[in-house]
């Protein structure tokens, strides 16, 4: 009896110990459920967290993320076998990335990151890829292959600066850590009444215009709104201006500040040969007509359209090389010589518009360098542009010009206060 007794004991404290077992084998199976479920509704990549402690959408506190830089010729596919992603992984991830961004157009400079369950892991989770400043795509591989493109919030703030023209204009704006780039909108917002290739020193200007903002972080320029520019010839202003039938850049009268044809097919170029009847070619070494202006730029600088129009001709002989040639209405056309490549969607009847880059530098046909050989056509022959009185561009419609008054009153007091030193500027701010 007591032997069974003893055995009984036994048996119920067995029984004891498997049913505490299937306890915790139970709690185990939970957490790991919960667990795996918190990580598939991340894998989702449906909700984006902003919080500080999330990057690319991973809590830092429960991932690694490693940041890297692509190199010179490498290749995203052999970033990922060097993580030992396997091949037919890799192939998948092409696949599923195809209509979002392809994997074969990652370029040297941009970063990557690399995510990781923790920092001693040899295989990752994910990779993220960071094209430009805007944007970033996630490749998620954790369940199964999930690509997504996410656009960075981005915030837009109207600033102004001014300045004195001490050494050049670029050197003052970048002084004030401005993108240089802005120089290419003032340019065309007061391209009707100063030549920004002459600018001189104590020439004074102010300007509004908007930065872009990523994480408090500038990203880049947006409008110029407004632009003074004082020189020896008085002030200059430029409004931009946009409503139901107005866009661009307007003076005080409310004249547009574009004008129908630019001085220069490439900006920031100078003139190498002009037109001539009579001018000695460097190749053929005989005196024969240039019908054409020579701007020599470095190889790969774009070449812009210099006023709307229609491409008739988008070709290669041996001695333009390269060329496109456009008709902008019945009476006027131009042609575009030694090209080194055409631009993207550059063809026959493709409509392009006025400072559309059509194609870039190069030194194709019979050229000596880089240089766009730039020909103007007037009622079918070739004539000097620059000699030229070209048509005015479309006024603003008389029925616009009391609203646009308005707003110029109004942007015209901001930039009277700009420089004072009571003016406070009310930064106006917009998330897209």
């Amino acid at each position: 009896m007591k032997s069974k007794f003893s055995k009984l004991k036994v048996s119920r404290s067995r029984i004891l110990d498997i049913f505490t077992s299937v306890a915790i084998a139970a709690i185990i199976i939970f957490n790991y459920n919960s667990a795996h479920k918190t990580q598939n509704q991340f894998s989702t990549l449906n909700i984006i967290p902003t919080k500080a402690n999330y990057v690319f959408g991973f809590n830092q506190d429960s991932f690694s993320i490693q940041e890297n830089v692509i190199q010179k010729n490498d290749f995203f596919g052999a970033i990922l076998q060097a993580y030992n992603l396997p091949t037919n992984l890799i192939l998948l991830i092409e696949h599923e990335a195809k209509d979002i961004f392809n994997i074969r157009n990652i370029q040297a400079g941009k970063k990557y990151h690399v995510i990781k369950k923790n920092e001693c892991d040899d295989t990752p989770l994910a990779i993220v890829y960071e094209p430009d400043n805007y944007k970033y795509i996630i490749y998620d591989f954790r369940d199964s292959v999930n690509v997504k493109l996410v656009e960075k919030e981005v915030e837009t703030r109207v600033e102004n600066a001014f300045g004195k023209i001490e050494g050049s204009l670029w050197k003052s704006l970048d002084d004030q850590g401005i993108d240089a780039g802005i120089i290419d909108l003032m340019e065309e917002a007061l391209s009707s009444s100063v030549d920004f290739y002459h600018a001189r020193k104590n020439d004074t200007y102010k300007i509004i215009f908007e930065r872009k903002y990523i994480d408090g972080n500038p990203v880049g320029i947006g409008k110029l709104l407004a632009a003074e520019y004082t020189n020896d010839s008085g002030e200059n202003y430029s409004i931009y201006y946009k409503s139901n039938d107005q866009e661009g850049y307007f003076d005080m009268e409310g004249r547009p500040a574009r004008k129908s044809f630019l001085k220069s097919p490439v900006k920031y170029s100078k003139i190498s040969s002009g037109f001539s009847m009579r001018r000695f070619h460097p190749i053929k070494k005989v005196n024969i007509p240039h019908y054409g202006t020579d701007y020599a730029a470095p190889y790969g600088t774009e070449i812009r359209a210099v006023a709307d129009g229609t491409i008739s001709a988008a070709s290669y002989t041996s001695g333009n090389g390269k060329f496109v040639k456009l008709k902008h209405d019945n009476v006027y056309e131009t042609q575009y010589l030694h090209m080194s490549r055409f631009a993207k969607g550059i063809r026959p009847g493709t409509h392009v518009k006025q400072g559309e880059t059509i194609g870039y530098v190069g030194a194709t046909g019979l050229a000596t360098g880089p240089h766009v050989c730039f020909r103007f056509w007037k009622n079918g022959k070739q004539v000097n542009h620059l000699k030229e009185k070209l048509p005015s561009p479309v006024p603003m419609n008389m029925t616009e010009l009391p609203k646009y008054f308005e707003h110029r009153d109004a942007i015209i007091a901001q930039l009277n206060a700009i420089g004072n030193p009571t003016y406070v500027a009310a930064v106006q701010t917009s998330r897209p």
